[in-house]
């Protein structure tokens, strides 16, 4: 399979020092047994066979290619930039931790819905196979005993060549000063907030939890813009929402189809209030997310990969064009990035096994930092990575939560 047009810019920005990757974890309320989970794993991987795939360099393009050996079971390591040839030719890596099930994904392979899909078929999977329990599968848990379904695997930006979009025009973007860590180093803020009390603060705002974390980062960014003495610096504080396109264009796909939304202020004539921020990001958000707008930026990135001239140009030049122009395009005109799984709810078999959940976006290379969440079970688990020394981002940030009267438990990792 060809990788969809989302992918491109994964492999094209690879390199020994830097790999688009993420992570995610249940932790469940007993160890976890190895050879249970590995008998899943291997069960969850014929269910899902993209994730059974490599990626291998055409002639003009990268593609997915089956191989014919199952992943198997790490202790845990790093979220590591060291890419997918470093086991065995698979895309992603699962590893047991005591009492957590957690699954590394190179982006290339699958966006945050796919990688959900696949760690929780495989945690319910494993939970049947050890405790015998008898799981209400639905469309983020699969049934393993199913027949993989060819619409989990299209490519579904597809459906967007017969139209036709633009560039957006943002300014380049202010990113947050401090000192890089070295390349292997990653610096992670877990923050646990109770939902009930964020969604409290929503509805005084009549917006919604990702709209009052963006503000929240916006704020943030904007202190840290306040406190930076550099008399050179970008005024546009912004912060990138990755966008799941299958609720608006439909698809099952458990591979890419994503967009993003950028939301944020310009300070160069001074600087908002909290609720002045708020205001604003709703209202961008909102006009952003209508699918007119999403069609038209889909649709210029589709566009760029279907043209004769550009395709029939070799990988190997395609490739340093491609990341020039993600670098253009994209890490300049961000500041921050929040990418919100939203809310699980898993069968109720499974819930007295399964204890918490993490979603954290691997290091950064052209921004400070990046910032993940996911709702279980009553609570938000949010993980703010960095590779920069510094942790004010991340003081500004959970000082707005508690301003706006919400409570908080923070672990430095």
């Amino acid at each position: 399979m060809r990788i969809d047009n989302a992918s491109n810019i994964y492999p094209a920005s690879l390199t020994k020092k830097y790999a688009s990757l993420y992570r995610m974890s249940v932790t469940l309320s007993e160890p976890v047994n190895v050879n249970y989970l590995q008998q899943a794993l291997n069960n969850t991987v014929k269910r899902i066979p993209s994730f059974g795939c490599t990626l291998k360099s055409g002639a003009f393009w990268w593609y997915l290619k089956q191989l014919d050996k199952m992943p198997t079971v790490s202790q845990l390591a790093p979220l590591s930039p060291h890419g997918y040839k470093f086991h065995g030719g698979f895309l992603f890596k699962v590893y047991a931790d005591e009492c957590k099930i957690v699954l590394d994904v190179f982006h290339a392979l699958a966006d945050g819905k796919g990688g959900q899909t696949f760690l929780l078929t495989l945690t319910a999977e494993y939970l049947r196979l050890r405790y015998g329990i008898a799981i209400d599968y639905n469309e983020l848990i699969l049934d393993p005993a199913d027949m993989p379904s060819k619409r989990e695997s299209e490519d579904c930006f597809t459906s967007f060549s017969d139209k036709k979009g633009a560039f957006d025009q943002d300014p380049k973007a202010y990113h947050a000063p401090g000192h890089k860590e070295f390349y292997k180093v990653m610096h992670n803020e877990r923050v646990t907030i109770p939902c009930d009390e964020l969604k409290a603060v929503c509805a005084k705002y009549s917006c919604t939890v990702t709209e009052l974390l963006t503000a929240a980062m916006v704020s943030a960014l904007q202190e840290v813009y306040r406190h930076d003495h550099r008399k050179s610096k970008k005024t546009s504080i912004k912060v990138t929402v990755p966008v799941n396109l299958r609720p608006i264009f439909g698809g099952r796909t458990l591979r890419n189809f994503s967009s993003y939304v950028n939301l944020g202020v310009d300070v160069k004539n001074g600087f908002y209030s909290f609720d002045e921020i708020v205001e604003i990001v709703s209202a961008q958000k909102r006009h952003l997310m209508l699918r007119s707008e999403i069609e038209n930026k889909v649709a210029k990135n589709v566009a760029l990969e279907n043209n004769y001239a550009i395709a029939m140009i070799p990988l190997f030049i395609k490739k340093y064009a491609i990341d020039i122009i993600c670098r253009l395009k994209g890490d300049k005109l961000i500041s921050q990035t929040l990418s919100n799984l939203g809310n699980t709810v898993l069968p109720e078999a499974m819930r007295p096994y399964v204890c918490e959940m993490d979603f954290i976006l691997g290091r950064q290379r052209g921004t400070p930092g990046a910032c993940a969440c996911v709702s279980y079970g009553g609570n938000l688990y949010l993980n703010m990575s960095r590779n920069i020394a510094e942790a004010d981002f991340e003081s500004y940030f959970v000082d707005q939560i508690h301003q706006l009267g919400i409570s908080t438990k923070q672990v430095s990792e």
